[in-house]
């Protein structure tokens, strides 16, 4: 039996079914996310778990539900409103929260930016839910709120939240709570914490009551990614941004050929991470032990360097002088034909640039063409990447080492803008694949044209070939 599972009493009017969902409701555990598949049952267990908490702790209880945005807040509440009418709950719009005859309260809120996290500095909560954890793209907001968990009544006071794989969060979630393994009971600062897996197949009383649940996900998505939501898959990701990315991308290191032409990119940061790759060019077909020989002209990621302390989206803070001897010292003399880095850091503000300084170091770059987004019919900025990730004739025409771990671990789980589908959402983990994309534009793919429609030749055409006029022909009167 998973660790936290202790006997309790039950409401009548609402038990979690037997699994997980009574796993995430009953667990002693501090800190406790229950995610993977739609239809889970996640938000349910999240309200019934208050609803055993109010019933236990009374007036003591004091609980804090919130998601990202009043929108997102709505159903939410709506389900809440069926499950807390059995207990004599009532809904307060103006306060926005319930609030139970013994007194206990649970409040609904919504967090738009993650700064609006420090009004809660100074409450007090016993216990705080957090629906759709992976849409918070880093957990700073999120650490601030589970600093209110707090009771001068002596109640056990618990973090709660639910998610789905994807979304601008995705990275910092599955590293901190779903890589350490399902139903491990790990620990931070000596609070402990766990993850519950969902699968749809926990959620019978679904089936039941919309037997073709299963049916529409099924219409709605490609087999990878029904099977994300089905069983929660966070390899898979929901809405990735490059969908066609694959294991076909990545290969085991091997010696680079010298005559091949070496490239550096390169991507600023300094409270934020910053990344720098070494990519080589193809110039003949490599067997790299593949499927397929890697193409002349694919670009090769070899080796990065991710400026990061280790925790989510946060650098290392180093200078610029700082970061070009470390350059300097993984290159090793190696000779490199094309260096392209971020414009920005070009700017001048009062002193030598960015770029000057590196410069000045050892370490010279070029601008690298900054296009996001390119025009129709061209290929520029994400269509880069992207068509070298897909490839041609089944070979793709970009590689990365298995060493490579950041560019694997952040750029396939990157999301679509949800107010600019056709660009990447900036609030996520983001600077591998902007250094990426100014790889890509150094050595760009050429768009192939489609060939003309031409119309079948004639008789004339047949017998007499092109080039003369038809009427020039003695024979034309013949055809």
């Amino acid at each position: 039996m998973p660790i936290g599972w202790p006997s309790m009493p039950r409401p009548d009017s609402w038990t979690p079914q037997p699994g997980p969902q009574a796993a995430f409701v009953e667990s002693q555990v501090f800190e406790v996310v229950y995610g993977g598949a739609r239809g889970g049952g996640k938000t349910d267990a999240a309200l019934g778990d208050f609803a055993f908490h109010a019933r236990k702790y009374g007036s003591a209880a004091r609980g804090l539900l919130v998601r990202r945005s009043r929108v997102a807040l709505e159903p939410t509440i709506s389900r809440a409103r069926k499950i807390y009418r059995a207990f004599g709950a009532r809904w307060e719009e103006a306060k926005s929260r319930f609030t139970w005859p013994s007194g206990a309260v649970l409040y609904f809120r919504y967090l738009d930016r993650d700064a609006d996290a420090d009004i809660y500095q100074g409450h007090d909560y016993t216990r705080v839910y957090v629906e759709e954890l992976t849409q918070f793209a880093d957990p700073k907001a999120i650490d601030k709120l589970k600093a209110t968990l707090r009771s001068a009544a002596g109640v056990s006071c618990g973090f709660r939240a639910t998610c789905n794989p994807g979304g601008p969060g995705h990275n910092w979630v599955k590293a901190r709570y779903i890589d350490p393994g399902p139903w491990e009971l790990t620990e931070e600062d000596g609070l402990a914490r766990i993850f519950i897996p969902a699968k749809l197949a926990d959620n019978p009383k679904l089936a039941e009551s919309d037997p073709l649940y299963v049916a529409r996900l099924r219409q709605s998505g490609s087999e990878q990614l029904v099977r994300a939501w089905l069983d929660g898959d966070w390899n898979v990701i929901e809405g990735a941004f490059f969908d066609k990315w694959s294991t076909r991308n990545i290969v085991r290191p091997f010696a680079v050929p010298p005559r091949w032409t070496r490239l550096r990119s390169f991507d600023w940061g300094y409270a934020a991470p910053f990344s720098v790759g070494w990519w080589a060019v193809v110039s003949d077909p490599y067997d790299a032990g593949g499927e397929a020989p890697i193409p002349r002209g694919a670009l090769v990621r070899y080796r990065e360097w991710y400026g990061s302390n280790g925790r989510p989206n946060e650098g290392l803070r180093l200078d610029a002088e700082a970061v070009a001897a470390g350059i300097l010292e993984r290159e090793n003399g190696e000779a490199i034909r094309l260096a392209v880095a971020d414009p920005s850091i070009f700017r001048q503000d009062g002193g030598p640039s960015i770029g000057e300084r590196m410069r000045r170091a050892g370490v010279g770059f070029r601008p690298a063409d900054n296009t996001r987004v390119g025009k129709a019919g061209a290929l520029s900025g994400w269509d880069q990447l992207r068509a070298r990730i897909v490839g041609d004739a089944g070979a793709p025409m970009l590689y990365v080492f298995d060493t490579c771990r950041h560019f694997i671990r952040t750029v396939p789980v990157l999301q679509h803008d949800p107010a600019r589908p056709e660009d990447l959402d900036t609030a996520a983990e983001d600077h591998v694949a902007d250094e990426a994309r100014y790889a890509c534009l150094s050595r760009p793919l050429i768009a192939r044209q489609a060939a003309p429609v031409v119309n079948p030749p004639d008789r004339w055409e047949q017998e007499w070939g092109r080039g003369t006029s038809w009427k020039a022909s003695n024979n034309w009167k013949n055809m």
